[in-house]
């Protein structure tokens, strides 16, 4: 794990051009390129007052990041994503912890790519409808209640 890791929280209209641009790169790099998913990056919603953008970066920038949106339930987590040299070190863990902490005290929803389905519910997320395809990507649509608690570590007494 990098030595130095920084966790950022910014609100949409607070994003300077350089931290968009990043986020914006990493998210391409990751769904569109390396998942060869074309899709509408640029939905218009990054920048929105309600929008909230969390990340952590080291010295050769974000590592990892999430989007925040309102949604009618509470929040919205999308747009989970972590850089291709840093992954299987636990950082997107790290990353939905902070985010839980920040907006966990309301019900929070997303719709995670299916391999991922234990991670999310490793955080206390539920499975809500059945699995569906979104640009070529099999999903699922979870939520996670406030009263919900992180799964215990395997070993954890």
């Amino acid at each position: 794990m990098p030595e130095a890791l920084f966790l950022h929280s910014v609100a949409g209209p607070d994003l300077t051009a350089r931290q968009l641009h990043d986020l914006l790169r990493l998210r391409v790099d990751v769904f569109v390129v390396e998942q060869e998913c074309p899709y509408h990056e640029i939905d218009g919603r990054d920048l929105e007052p309600t929008t909230t953008h969390l990340w952590h970066s080291d010295d050769d920038g974000i590592t990892t990041s999430l989007r925040v949106l309102s949604d009618p339930l509470g929040w919205r987590f999308g747009r989970v994503v972590t850089r291709s040299d840093v992954r299987g070190r636990g950082l997107s863990k790290l990353l939905m912890e902070s985010a839980l902490v920040e907006f966990g005290s309301v019900t929070t929803v997303l719709d995670g790519q299916s391999y991922l389905r234990s991670f999310y519910e490793g955080f206390g997320y539920e499975v809500t409808g059945p699995e569906y395809v979104e640009d070529g990507i099999p999903h699922f649509p979870m939520q996670r209640s406030p009263m919900q608690r992180s799964a215990p570590e395997p070993n954890a007494q």
